[in-house]
């Protein structure tokens, strides 16, 4: 068994590039249920595949590292940028294949998330990718879980390989907007990232209705209007009417031929879907104009996830925040929570804030927040008010909708039985009444609920706020030192 112990120049290759892949956000589960085959090494699971920030290691990970931090474009906020003078390294596929077998073996990961930076040209790196997870499919016969980012600019038939060859499929928009873009990434553009997102979403809708599945994963019904207005107009992306079923027409998917012939690709093309990351902080959009650019992302290409990087100052540069600026951690908190309003509550983008009111109140959180700007809606009675209601009700989950919808029918609810069913009372209690009685006498002043609510979550805001800024990678030798230590 390889010794990665040892201070060789795999591991020091493996010391820069881990830590160069911090600023990719992936912390995402599975989506397959793929289970061990005869012949084969590794499995992955519903249950997921997730990264782990805790200095022991013990909740299950994947390897994250980049191929390469070298890269020929310039983007004014990124560490691996062109102009900057930082260590560099670039594994083989080789090398990133013994790394990834060799920590599956010892228990370390479960699977692999891949990056890179762009060396040479995005077919050159885009092929070397590919060449990689081949070689862990076929050489290798690794049956776990893998993640890998395609490069913007790569060719359509090394996307389509690698989609086939991994379990998720990647592809950074980084930026919300083409002028955020021309701003910070001159050498990229908004037509070369929504391009490919598109094609990408098209095949693996065609992959699911081959097998009997829906086309769709997210169940977002398709804004036109609001895509032309994020995305504008000559943009490739998927149109067709709201609840269409047709809306991954066979011109727009990846199809290939040739490669449905060959007999070691002969898998499903991503089925734990895509995914994207945007970077919050760096340029001057607000959380108005950010929640818009996701919702019409899920709408028009069906993203199993859209990522939040709040924006960590590594360069200075007249066109970044200065380099003193702290990173907005809650900022990207309660984006995450917006996002999933939107992907689970029924939310539109322009419910949650508005035009006058773009920017979130972070003391409490979206949904709290809505309700605090809707107090004509509140009170509900528990006992009567339909599901699509119950649902706005800060403090009341679908977990627990489903849990108060079953118990009514055998008779009234109260609040005891509400705890009892894990309603978060401390916010719940504002907005609805169980048998036309509230939880206390409060007044339905916005003022006086948004300070109550605020002071409730505050502990939890602190804990955010207060977190120590060591953004480090988690060191798959720690354990290894403590135990000589």
């Amino acid at each position: 068994m390889y010794d990665l112990s040892n201070n060789d120049p795999l591991k020091e290759k493996l010391t820069i590039l881990s830590d160069a892949a911090k600023y990719d956000v992936a912390c995402t589960s599975s989506g397959v249920s793929r289970g061990g085959r005869e012949g084969f090494l590794g499995n992955s699971v519903a249950a997921g595949v997730c990264h782990a920030f805790t200095s022991d290691g013990r909740c299950i990970s994947l390897l994250k590292i980049l191929m390469t931090n070298h890269c020929i474009f310039d983007c004014k906020y990124c560490k691996n940028r062109a102009s900057n003078d930082v260590p560099r390294a670039t594994f083989t596929p080789e090398e990133i294949c013994t790394l990834t077998i060799e920590f599956y073996k010892r228990n370390y990961i479960e699977g692999l998330f891949l990056s890179s930076g762009v060396i040479k040209s995005p077919d050159y790196t885009m092929e070397r990718i590919c060449e990689t997870l081949r070689l862990l499919r076929t050489k290798y016969r690794f049956n776990g879980y893998i993640h890998v980012k395609a490069i913007p600019g790569a060719s359509d038939e090394l996307i389509y390989s690698a989609g086939l060859l991994a379990d998720r499929i990647s592809l950074n928009m980084e930026l919300p907007t083409q002028e955020s873009l021309r701003k910070l990434a001159p050498n990229k553009n908004m037509k070369n990232i929504i391009g490919p997102m598109n094609r990408i979403s098209g095949t693996i809708a065609g992959h699911r209705v081959a097998v009997g599945k829906s086309a769709r994963m997210e169940r977002c019904g398709i804004n036109k209007h609001l895509v032309n207005s994020i995305f504008g107009p000559g943009v490739d992306r998927i149109e067709g009417p709201e609840g269409d079923s047709s809306l991954f027409p066979a011109a727009n998917p990846f199809l290939y031929p040739a490669e449905k012939n060959d007999a070691l690709l002969r898998r499903p093309f991503a089925p734990a879907g895509q995914s994207t990351q945007m970077i919050i902080g760096a340029t001057d959009e607000t959380d108005l104009d950010l929640i818009r650019t996701t919702q019409a992302l899920y709408q028009s290409f069906d993203l199993k996830r859209v990522f939040f990087s709040a924006y960590i100052p590594v360069n200075e540069d007249a066109a970044l925040p200065d380099k003193t600026a702290p990173v907005p951690l809650l900022r990207e908190h309660r984006l995450y929570q917006a996002d999933w309003l939107i992907r689970y509550y029924g939310f539109v983008a322009d419910e949650i804030l508005t035009g006058d009111n773009p920017f979130l109140d972070y003391r409490v959180d979206p949904k709290c927040f809505w309700a605090i700007n809707h107090l004509d809606r509140f009170p509900v009675e528990i006992n009567t008010a339909p599901v699509d209601v119950l649902l706005r009700v800060p403090g009341i989950g679908p977990t627990s909708v489903k849990r108060i919808v079953s118990a009514r029918r055998y008779g009234s609810i109260n609040f005891e039985m509400l705890k009892r069913m894990h309603v978060v009372l401390k916010r719940a209690r504002f907005f609805i009444t169980c048998n036309g009685r509230m939880f206390e006498r409060v007044p339905m002043d916005h003022r006086y609920i948004l300070n109550q609510l605020a002071d409730a979550d505050r502990r939890d805001v602190y804990q955010i706020t207060d977190r120590n800024n060591d953004f480090r990678q988690l060191n798959l030798f720690d354990d290894l030192k403590m135990e000589r230590a």
